[in-house]
């Protein structure tokens, strides 16, 4: 039958036989599948006729309801034979928890006969979708904290939708939810080679939803990252370390590496039953490794020479630090940071420190001028500079404002690094056109600073960056620009804070991050 108007569940149970969407046949053709023995169920996940790490799990507990319902068929009661259909299921896919932990729940319940197994497994699809439904809202509050008050550009990978679920779906459940409250202007779905299903699945679900798309090449999306197009990332999960260390389709880890490149939130979302607490890390996470035949040709036509091998793992690890946040029906988990990147900023400021440059009674007397010209000639200092705070700031401003004249060095590298646009923020006098205007006290005087009226756009988050912080008043007037803009100042941002002049407490509520802090 056509794909159009399909019903919404992925799994049934039909008097022993288990019912599924034949996901092979999308998006040309909706086609169910009838298992009905361990063996057909077996193949069914092995061939990604049934997909999804929270479907696979449902589907592995009905197949040992089935097999129960068969084993203790006539007064035999043959648990061992259940036992040993149930470890072959769990099998079938070594890397997806789910898979395992859902065969492991149903078998709990096999002292108290095959209805009760029965009954604990169309419990878990019923749970499935309260549970995905819980998830989805978590992740839809924190998308709107942390990216434009405005229709967002997401970008996604795989399936992680109805079909990877009893219904609803994760990540892309979210991004359907996020649609239907108008916040949602574009989504780029990644084909997810080499068996398409981003451009099978995920591009029919959100066409059957009605929401805007582009199939987007796995090797563009960083591209597309670079030029603006990405607001945020959202993704599923097939196992979950405890450290928050991330197994999922392959590619994922290479766009949260450039999601991290440019400042881009990338969001996670999974349920509770994909953690395997039982794992420190990733490394011990077990990656499937697939066929050369789904790289080497194409629904049967052959791409490569003959005899080419391939390369072929179904899923890669995304360490946590690259991770803005990983979703759940009952939390929101923020990976910390690894103590070795504190070290690295505390070796930055060193190096800072080190290479400032001191002035008394300049440019008035009793006023100590710090001389920052010894950081910019030192090579590679203002990269490190500026990639430590798009690390610090990441996924939380979409625009940087920087300050006449030494701001000008930091902002524009933070933005290029951030790929996000840059505003200037200018002494009197120097902007062509009409300008918003905010005044200042300084150590040794009064300054005004202005900007464009249409230097940023009305809900944009922007991160104010100057060269040195002391009173606050260069800073206070940025943010008042940001504000009279209809703006969101999303942080403070300075190469050296001169302590003992209050100029942080000064900018509070703001968020105000220095990369080195120097007596006053």
């Amino acid at each position: 039958m056509s794909a159009a108007g399909a019903p919404t569940a992925s799994l049934t149970w039909d008097e022993g036989t288990i019912v599924a969407v034949d996901q092979r046949g999308l998006p040309h053709e909706y086609r169910e599948l009838r298992l009905e023995t361990t063996d057909q169920l077996i193949e069914a996940i092995r061939s990604l006729a049934v997909r999804g790490a929270p479907a696979i799990g449902l589907a592995g507990a009905l197949g040992v309801a089935q097999s129960a319902r068969r084993h203790f068929a006539d007064g035999c009661r043959d648990g061992s034979a259940v036992r040993a259909d149930a470890e072959r299921i769990a099998a079938a896919r070594p890397t997806a928890v789910n898979l395992a932990w859902a065969v492991r729940r149903v078998l709990g319940r096999l002292g108290e006969g095959p209805q009760a197994v029965l009954a604990e497994a169309m419990a878990m699809l019923d749970e499935d979708i309260a549970v995905n439904s819980a998830a989805v809202s978590r992740a839809v509050e924190l998308v709107e904290t942390v990216t434009p008050a405005r229709p967002l550009r997401l970008l996604t990978h795989c399936n992680t939708g109805r079909l990877a679920t009893a219904a609803v779906g994760t990540a892309l459940g979210a991004i359907v939810e996020l649609a239907a409250r108008g916040r949602v202007a574009e989504v780029l779905v990644d084909e997810t080679r080499p068996l398409l299903q981003g451009a099978r699945l995920t591009a029919w679900e959100l066409g059957e939803a009605g929401i805007p798309y582009r199939l987007c090449i796995d090797s563009a999306a960083a591209a597309a990252m670079s030029q603006g197009l990405v607001d945020c990332v959202l993704v599923g999960a097939d196992r979950i370390a405890s450290n928050g260390d991330t197994a999922n389709k392959i590619g994922t880890y290479g766009l949260a590496v450039a999601a991290a490149r440019h400042g881009i939130p990338f969001v996670v979302v999974a349920p509770e039953s994909t953690w395997d607490e039982g794992l420190a890390d990733g490394s011990g996470i077990v990656i499937e490794e697939r066929s050369a035949d789904e790289v080497t040709g194409w629904q049967g036509t052959r791409s490569a020479p003959a005899g080419a091998t391939a390369y072929n793992p179904a899923f890669d690890v995304t360490p946590a630090e690259l991770i803005t946040a990983i979703v759940t029906e009952r939390r929101v988990f923020r990976p910390g940071r690894p103590a070795g990147r504190e070290r690295q900023a505390t070796v930055l400021s060193e190096r800072i420190a080190g290479l400032l440059e001191e002035f008394p009674d300049h440019p008035t007397p009793g006023v100590t001028f710090r001389d920052l010209g010894g950081l910019y000639a030192e090579p590679g200092l203002l990269a490190a500079m500026a990639a430590r705070l798009a690390d610090e700031f990441r996924g939380r401003y979409d625009r940087v404002l920087a300050v006449e004249a030494r701001g000008f060095l930091l902002g524009s590298a933070l933005a290029a690094h951030a790929g996000v646009p840059l505003a200037l923020a200018r002494k009197p006098g120097k902007l062509p056109g009409t300008v918003h205007s905010a005044s200042y006290a300084l150590e040794y005087g009064q300054d005004r600073l202005e900007v464009r009226k249409e230097s940023m756009d009305p809900g944009d988050r922007v991160l104010c960056v100057d060269d040195v912080l002391a009173t606050g008043g260069t800073l206070g007037a940025a943010a008042e620009l940001v504000e009279t803009c209809g703006a969101q100042v999303a942080g403070m941002a300075v190469v050296v804070e001169l302590t003992g002049l209050g100029g942080a407490r000064r900018l509070a509520p703001h968020r105000v991050v220095s990369l080195c802090e120097v007596p006053a």
